[in-house]
């Protein structure tokens, strides 16, 4: 029961960072974003809202499994290093999309991937199985990254 209750406490806390994030990202209809030069690897717009769900679907399972509740350092570091993650995913959106920072963008995005790539750190070390939940966000924010890199290479 305890895991459910996790599992939804974290699903609405990932999926408000993901409301509030999409405040900012209507830019992309915006002249502005489509004026950019785009990595050939640019998904089409539909995939990031459909991969974005799914992640924070696998995520929120992943975090439910992982937390520890009675482990002081370690539940201490798992809370910093999601509290970090949500902010870094959320001011990503309005740094890229609204102030059209982005070299800033890259910086919050690249620092958002060693954030998740400490969780998958700690799924490999700690979990059975379940640590292949971290894996569609590992993938799509390393993705992301290579995607704002471009735009900083060639804008």
């Amino acid at each position: 029961m305890q895991m459910i209750l996790r599992f939804i406490l974290f699903l609405a806390i990932n999926f408000a960072g993901l409301a509030i994030g999409s405040f900012f990202t209507t830019a992309v209809t915006e002249p502005w974003y489509l004026g950019l030069l785009k990595a050939p690897w640019t998904p089409p717009g539909w995939v990031f809202g459909a991969a974005w769900i799914l992640i924070m679907v696998c995520f929120s399972a992943f975090l439910a499994k992982a937390y520890k509740e009675d482990e002081g350092t370690v539940r201490k570091e798992f809370i910093l290093v999601f509290s970090g993650a949500w902010v870094l995913n959320v001011i990503w959106n309005p740094v890229f999309f609204h102030f059209h920072k982005v070299t800033m963008g890259l910086f919050i995005i690249s620092l958002l991937a060693l954030f998740v790539f400490r969780f998958f750190q700690y799924g490999i070390r700690d979990m059975k199985w379940e640590w292949v939940l971290i894996l569609p966000y590992l993938i799509w924010i390393l993705i992301a990254t290579s995607l704002n890199f471009y735009i900083v290479l060639y804008n």
